[in-house]
């Protein structure tokens, strides 16, 4: 199990570490980003199935690889793989479950744990707040036997890395055999978004708007939180019924 989590773990670790156009892009990875730019300070960056915003003047580069599909933005792209919370950036990506090779159930123990540990647990870093959507543990790790192993969160908090103070946020999805299945990218195991800025008055809302904007297939964040917001209420509901 440890190696399982490890694995999926090590796919999505570094997203900023691949190259464009490297030898080990697996067949179909993306062949160009788009960037389409608007008269607000934002374009809009098309990787493949992901769409988002991203703020001018900085650079895009693909991140698909291994089973990790997806692309990070940057002023500085070198500096973004280091992930300690000191460069602006934001990061996209998805796994493909069917190429990975990993039962379901196991991205949720990956979603609930390791993924921002970088930032979370950094003593440069700490976490300001977390929202947890959908929380439902699979059946092997002490959950009920019909669970559908679906987890989703959002997060925040700020850093002060090499000598910068910057402000980060995240959202992650596990969709298990939950409702969240049915959006997004049929074959995903694990929709991820993280992007950090520096520090400042209208840090917080720029954050939301990149996190909200981004898009998995046809569908929005906004479009996964509705979701489970809706499973959530008609649980809710049920549970007073049989009070």
């Amino acid at each position: 199990m440890r190696s399982a989590i490890l694995g999926i773990v090590l796919v999505m670790a570094g997203a900023g570490c691949t190259p464009s156009g490297s030898d080990t892009d697996p067949p179909g990875a993306i062949d160009a980003i788009r960037v389409e730019g608007s008269p607000s300070p934002y374009s809009e960056v098309t990787a493949g199935s992901i769409r988002a915003l991203v703020p001018d003047g900085w650079n895009p580069v693909d991140s698909s690889i291994g089973g990790r599909w997806g692309f990070f933005a940057s002023p500085k792209p070198h500096a973004w793989s280091r992930m300690d919370g000191a460069t602006e950036g934001i990061a996209a990506t998805w796994v493909d479950a069917t190429a990975v090779g990993v039962p379901s159930d196991f991205y949720y123990l990956a979603a609930t744990g390791p993924l921002f540990s970088r930032l979370t647990h950094s003593p440069d870093c700490r976490s300001e707040s977390q929202e947890i959507f959908l929380d439902n543990e699979p059946s092997f790790a002490a959950g009920t036997q019909d669970s559908p192993g679906d987890y989703m969160a959002r997060g925040k908090g700020t850093c002060h890395a090499r000598g910068h103070r910057t402000r980060w946020a995240y959202f992650v999805a596990a969709p298990g055999f939950g409702p969240v299945r049915q959006l997004g990218i049929a074959k995903s195991g694990l929709y991820v978004v993280v992007a950090v800025l520096r520090d400042g008055r209208e840090a917080g809302k720029v954050l939301q708007r990149l996190i909200a904007r981004t898009r998995f297939g046809d569908a929005a964040i906004r479009d996964f939180v509705r979701v489970a917001r809706e499973r959530i209420s008609v649980a809710s509901a049920t549970a007073a019924t049989t009070l």
